[in-house]
């Protein structure tokens, strides 16, 4: 029979558990958007005769970019402020108001309003959330519990896509119902989120700094040894994300112009989506707590080479892309972004934690913004040439990742912060 400890120890693994997925379904917000106007992308497109370069420019300023990035700076900062739970529980409201745009979307302009909207509530919740998860995760499962996110970024593509398949035969009456549906879960998790606990270590910083809160200063990022942890990320995941940003968003609007099967345009992306929760639930939230990262991360940017490579040099083909969405799924889940939110939690002290991740994540979306205005254009003009520069990103990450990757499996954030030399 379980004694009174051992009972408030399982409710408390279980109120984590339960936090964890409440926080990560920000995660399954951002994927669902990003991949919820992809499918539109080549009905608007259709519906409103947009350019090439117009489509770049609603993948620019998306949720799958640039105003995500905004969202993330300022959110970050207002994290370490006023703390996670002010920040992760209201800004549900903000996206609501935002895909609303999308759900009554009549004309270009508002399209594009409607992301930038979007973008920065999902922008500003992603530091907010990401922090949570690793500050309350236990100090032996900070992997698995981050894995959990993940595992939501993945299963948002997988039910939009399913969906979009299914709502098809409506057009842009039935893409309204997938933006309807995030509006709606926004709203929910703004309820639900109000029973969530602040994050205790960030109270125990703010308490230790005062009255006042953590002071925050910019410049404590530009020295040793956040700048160097800021330029790692950065690089490795940014240039992970160049290719992952083009697959996220742009995948089902290449297969539509490329003129394979219908069921592909929905059914393949949303294959490799379910393969990489698999692969994230099998390898990432089973081995990274306990197994060299740095290895882990190895193999998976290996996989990512090769795949992308199999398009480069065989083509947009029907039988490429299957065996092309088989190793990004498997890669995926224990690669450059899973790696990319423990990492960026484990790097800097709770005091700073969300600004610097909101830097980070801006570097990158931002990056990925400027890169999206020259896709479609790129792609329509010689998918090959954009294959090739494609893997080469993935080259460039893979190789930062395996020189410069921590290793911190199954540390304490205040052992990692000691051993550092850092505050926090």
């Amino acid at each position: 029979m379980a004694t009174d400890g051992e009972e408030a120890v399982a409710e408390q693994q279980g109120e984590g558990w339960r936090d964890t997925i409440l926080a990560g379904l920000a995660n399954y917000i951002d994927a669902g958007s990003i991949v919820a106007g992809s499918v539109a992308l080549a009905l608007w497109k259709d519906a409103y005769g947009l350019s090439d370069s117009f489509i770049g420019l609603i993948g620019a300023f998306s949720a799958n970019a640039i105003s995500a990035g905004v969202g993330a700076l300022i959110g970050g900062m207002l994290c370490d402020r006023f703390g996670r739970k002010k920040i992760y529980q209201y800004d549900m409201l903000f996206y609501a108001f935002g895909m609303a745009w999308l759900v009554f979307a009549s004309a270009p302009w508002m399209i594009v309003l409607g992301f930038v909207l979007v973008g920065l509530a999902v922008g500003a919740d992603i530091p907010a959330s990401w922090s949570l998860i690793a500050e309350q995760a236990p100090d032996t499962k900070r992997g698995a519990h981050s894995g959990v996110a993940q595992l939501l970024w993945y299963l948002g593509p997988v039910a939009v896509l399913v969906a979009a398949y299914f709502l098809k035969p409506f057009g842009l009456d039935g893409v309204r119902w997938l933006f309807i549906h995030l509006m709606v879960l926004a709203l929910g998790l703004t309820f639900l989120r109000s029973r969530m606990r602040e994050s205790r270590r960030w109270e125990e910083a703010q308490a230790a700094s005062g009255d006042a809160g953590p002071r925050l200063d910019w410049r404590q990022l530009l020295r040793a040894p956040y700048l160097g942890s800021i330029l790692f990320l950065a690089a490795m995941y940014g240039f992970w994300n160049l290719w992952a940003g083009y697959n996220g968003f742009f995948t089902p609007y290449l297969i539509e112009r490329n003129n394979l099967p219908e069921w592909t345009a929905t059914m393949l992306p949303a294959s490799y989506f379910l393969i990489g929760m698999l692969s994230i639930l099998g390898i990432f939230m089973t081995l990274s707590d306990r197994v060299n990262q740095r290895t882990l991360f190895g193999i998976s940017a290996a996989l990512h080479v090769v795949g992308m490579a199999l398009l480069a040099v065989f083509g947009f083909r029907l039988e490429i892309v299957i065996a092309h969405i088989v190793i990004m799924g498997v890669a995926g889940g224990f690669g450059a972004q899973s790696f990319f939110q423990l990492w960026s939690a484990e790097l800097f002290p709770t005091a700073i934690r969300s600004t610097a991740q909101g830097l980070t994540f801006a570097i990158v979306r931002i990056g990925l913004g400027i890169w999206s205005l020259a896709v479609p254009t790129l792609a329509a003009y010689d998918f090959t040439i954009l294959a090739w520069i494609l893997t080469g990103f993935l080259v460039v990450s893979g190789v930062i990742g395996l020189v410069w990757a921590p290793r911190n499996e199954g540390k304490s954030l205040e052992q990692i912060d000691r051993a550092r030399g850092l505050a926090g």
